[in-house]
């Protein structure tokens, strides 16, 4: 792969890295802490359609293994969390969540494939998830602490991005629906671009909105009542490039704020895909390129 590097979360998306729906079809609710027995047929047809949108964007997407491939790694299709990628590579990172520890090798494995060089890892007792993490700007990651994230893997991954000119911005995050539940800090803010975001008003850290209003941000509260109705995944929207969102589709007021601010908003039908597996599109993509 000869080109890489992200040091923004709206600048255009060239290219990112997925996964494919396999052990998802079939997963238990219960073990995975889904709304639903997922619609094998419905799940993958929207998940199709999600692909052809962001390749009508003019994002490359490279596939992390055979799709026949069956390791029982259901939460594997959202790629987002168990690495991270800056300017010079990738940082392997450790699911808070026990289920998902098996993807840190799925993401190893995938780099060493495409060259893509491995700044480093976090061990235990450290962990930390991508959906914890987003760019401030281009030299600063703001970083959640939670129950998907915690101090030594902040810590673990504060020494491998440090020293390359990359500072931390830590902020807790709330209790909400508590430890089974998936409250990433994404769940909260989704950048729209250098200076505007889409955010949740009622649990987002105080620390963290003062910083992003000191930076220049404007931040849009997206309506509670579509937050509840979408357990969280209205404020779930992709960047493809600065002012250019996907949006699972059925939350017209979270559209239309978004468009008022000058946005272009381009929605999917994931009431299959995403809402019952709490996972949106930011979830579904590691962007390996975006520049």
């Amino acid at each position: 792969m000869s080109s890489f590097g992200v040091s923004s979360s709206v600048a255009f998306l060239h290219r990112v890295a997925m996964r494919r729906p396999t052990a998802i079809l079939e997963a238990d609710p219960v073990v995975w802490h889904y709304a639903k027995q997922p619609d094998a047929a419905r799940l993958t047809a929207q998940f199709d359609a999600f692909v052809a949108l962001l390749e009508a964007c003019g994002t490359d997407v490279e596939w992390l293994d055979d799709p026949a491939e069956q390791d029982g790694l259901a939460d594997s299709i959202f790629t987002y969390d168990p690495s991270f990628t800056i300017a010079d590579g990738a940082i392997v990172l450790r699911p808070g969540k026990a289920l998902r520890s098996g993807e840190a090798e799925l993401h190893e494995r995938f780099y060493e494939r495409i060259g893509l060089p491995v700044l480093g890892r976090i061990e235990a007792p450290g962990v930390i998830e991508g959906g914890d993490m987003f760019w401030l700007d281009d030299h600063t990651i703001a970083v959640g602490r939670g129950f998907r994230t915690n101090q030594a893997g902040i810590d673990q991954f504060a020494a491998i991005v440090e020293p390359r000119g990359i500072d931390l911005a830590v902020f807790d995050l709330p209790f909400h629906h508590g430890p089974e539940a998936c409250l990433h800090l994404m769940s909260l803010v989704s950048p729209l671009a250098d200076d505007l975001a889409l955010v949740h008003l009622p649990l987002l850290p105080v620390a963290l909105r003062q910083t992003m209003l000191d930076l220049g941000y404007r931040l849009l509260a997206a309506p509670a009542e579509e937050f509840d109705a979408s357990l969280g995944l209205n404020l779930n929207v992709l960047a493809t490039a600065p002012g250019e969102v996907l949006a699972i589709a059925g939350f017209e007021q979270t559209h239309a704020l978004m468009g008022d601010a000058g946005c272009v908003v381009t929605a999917f039908e994931a009431d299959e895909l995403c809402i019952p597996c709490e996972g949106g599109p930011t979830c579904l993509t590691r962007p390996l390129w975006r520049g």
